[in-house]
């Protein structure tokens, strides 16, 4: 049996997708997708699964996320089950149809948080002590 692993990044948040064949079914931390609070999360959560409606359909998803808030969790899982799908399928079309819908789903953002510097004050990566004139 085919079983695909793959990962999306956002941030701090990390996803780690499970793809196999099998009925449709979609899980994300265990939770049935039908109960992802809040309803806007979900919808961008389906993307990727109604962009490629016809291979997606004969997988089961399991998701595991951890680290980073809601959004980027959200968006890391929905770049993993990207990444999935493609992978499984290995139509350079489909990751196209992804590419020209958001380039996030199969690439990663690079951006991080800048790590605050010890010599500066603890407000933040390059934040300097005020200077009095007096």
């Amino acid at each position: 049996m085919k079983i695909i692993n793959t990962v999306g990044k956002r941030k701090n948040a990390v996803a780690r997708a499970v793809i196999k064949k099998g009925t449709g079914k979609f899980r994300i931390n265990r939770i049935p997708f039908d109960l992802v609070k809040p309803e806007l999360s979900r919808l961008r959560l389906i993307e990727p699964i109604r962009l490629s409606k016809d291979v997606s359909d004969k997988l089961d998803i399991d998701i595991v996320t951890n680290g980073g808030g809601t959004t980027g969790l959200i968006d890391a899982a929905r770049q993993a089950i990207a990444r999935g799908i493609v992978s499984w399928s290995g139509d350079d079309e489909l990751k196209g149809k992804f590419v020209a819908y958001d380039r996030n789903l199969i690439v990663n953002d690079p951006r991080r948080n800048e790590v605050s510097k010890e010599s500066h004050s603890s407000k933040g990566p390059r934040r300097k002590r005020q200077s009095s004139k007096r």
